[in-house]
């Protein structure tokens, strides 16, 4: 006796069988134009010697012979295998080449006429020798010419007292007396009468003119020091010391 099992089973094997196989070469809709699009692209983008990364697509069919996506992907790989890829870091590294390419002439140097090369140790060691520096020093102090000081020129004309000989003549200090002098309110005196001069150099001139330093017709040297008003012999004496 059949069990109805077993035709259960039959009637399984049969529809099987006349299932319809979807052939491996048929992807699905649109997958075919996905291909062509993405071996155009990669195609295009090798470019300069430069391969940008392979993108990686999910596993899928050979493309047809003789159709656009087998004419695009083997027009990809030809271009890949003639232009190797390079390293894309060393070409924007920024480091300047050892070598410059032969299409690029090396520069012009600037005409630099004019300016001193002293401070070039190899410039200055191809023209001059030690020999020929010595020969130089020895024609410039040919050249050299010296002069032997002279006697300062004698004040010619006039009959004004040089008070630069007065102060070298003198060696006592100021304040120190040393001529005699008479007279009352000889410090007011002396003030009213110095206010009269522009400067202590013109009253001392006017004071040894008059007589001075023996006499003081005008009350100028009050302490008897032979200097007028507050004129200081000092300055001229350093002076003449070096």
């Amino acid at each position: 006796m059949i069990r109805p099992a077993f035709f259960v089973f039959l009637a399984l094997v049969a529809l099987s069988g006349c299932a319809t196989q979807i052939p491996a070469s048929n992807p699905g809709v649109g997958f075919d134009n996905s291909l062509s699009a993405q071996a155009a692209r990669d195609a295009a983008l090798v470019q300069g010697g430069v391969r940008v990364p392979e993108t990686y697509l999910p596993p899928g069919p050979a493309p047809l012979p003789g159709s656009a996506e087998e004419t695009a992907a083997e027009t990809a790989r030809v271009l890949a295998e003639t232009r190797p890829a390079a390293d894309s870091a060393a070409l924007n590294s920024g480091v300047t080449p050892l070598q410059a390419s032969p299409s690029n002439p090396a520069p012009v140097a600037v005409n630099t006429a004019g300016i001193s090369d002293e401070n070039d140790f190899d410039a200055v060691a191809q023209r001059q020798t030690i020999e020929s520096d010595a020969a130089r020093i020895a024609q410039n102090r040919a050249q050299y010419e010296v002069i032997q000081p002279e006697a300062l020129p004698t004040r010619a004309g006039g009959e004004q007292p040089n008070i630069v000989a007065f102060a070298l003549q003198t060696t006592h200090p100021v304040g120190a007396r040393v001529y005699a002098r008479a007279g009352l309110n000889g410090e007011g005196r002396a003030a009213r009468a110095c206010a009269a001069y522009p400067s202590p150099d013109q009253a001392q001139i006017d004071f040894l003119a008059r007589g001075g330093p023996e006499r003081d017709r005008k009350g100028l040297d009050p302490d008897g020091d032979g200097y007028a008003c507050t004129w200081d012999p000092t300055p001229f004496r350093m002076a003449s010391q070096g």
